[in-house]
C-alpha cells in the first residue's frame, strides 16, 4: 500500500469541499484526464463519478464509487480503472492547529492484473503520484482559501 501525507494550508472544510467536488478531480487527481460526468449525490456512499484516465489512445473509461464518507474527515473511494483493475482510495483530513489540514492518502490494488503484479515498483509509482496528487489538491485549496480572504 502507498501512503503519502501532506500539511495544506487550510481548515479540514476547505480541504474537503475540493474533495466534495467532484467535477474538479480531473485538476488534481494525477492520471484521470477528463471527468464525464457526476452523480448529483457525490460524494454520499454508492454515488460515482465517471472518469476517462490514460493518454489517448490508450484513454480508459470507468467509473469511481464513494464507499465511506465522513465529512469532513475522511473518504474512501473505489478507483475503477478495467482492464487493468480497481484501486481503494482513503482519504484521511486531521486538523492541523487553527487554519492547516494533514491529508493522508492510502491507495491500493483491490482487484485486476495491478493486484497481481504488486511490488515495490508499483508502490513507488504510486506514491510519487499520490505526492503530486496531494501538492494539486494543495494548490485548489489554498487558493480558495485566498479567494475567500479576499472576498472579506
Amino acid at each position: 500500500m502507498a501512503i503519502v501525507e501532506k500539511v495544506i494550508d487550510a481548515p479540514p472544510q476547505q480541504v474537503f469541499d475540493v474533495l466534495a467536488d467532484g467535477w474538479t478531480y480531473s485538476d488534481w487527481v494525477v492520471g484521470t484526464v477528463h471527468v464525464r460526468d457526476v452523480d448529483d449525490t457525490w460524494p454520499r456512499v454508492g454515488s460515482q463519478l465517471h472518469h476517462k484516465a490514460g493518454p489517448w489512445p490508450l484513454s480508459l473509461h470507468d467509473s469511481s464509487t464513494v464507499l465511506a464518507c465522513e465529512p469532513p474527515h475522511k473518504m474512501v473511494i473505489k478507483a475503477g480503472l478495467w482492464p487493468a483493475g480497481e484501486a481503494i482510495v482513503v482519504f484521511t483530513l486531521e486538523p492541523v492547529g487553527a487554519d492547516a489540514t494533514r491529508v493522508r492518502i492510502g491507495e491500493d490494488f483491490a482487484a485486476g492484473p495491478l493486484r497481481w503484479i504488486r511490488n515495490k515498483l508499483n508502490d513507488l509509482v504510486l506514491h510519487q503520484r499520490n505526492k503530486e496528487t496531494l501538492r494539486r489538491l494543495s494548490d485548489i485549496a489554498t487558493r480558495q482559501k485566498a479567494d475567500e480572504a479576499a472576498e472579506s
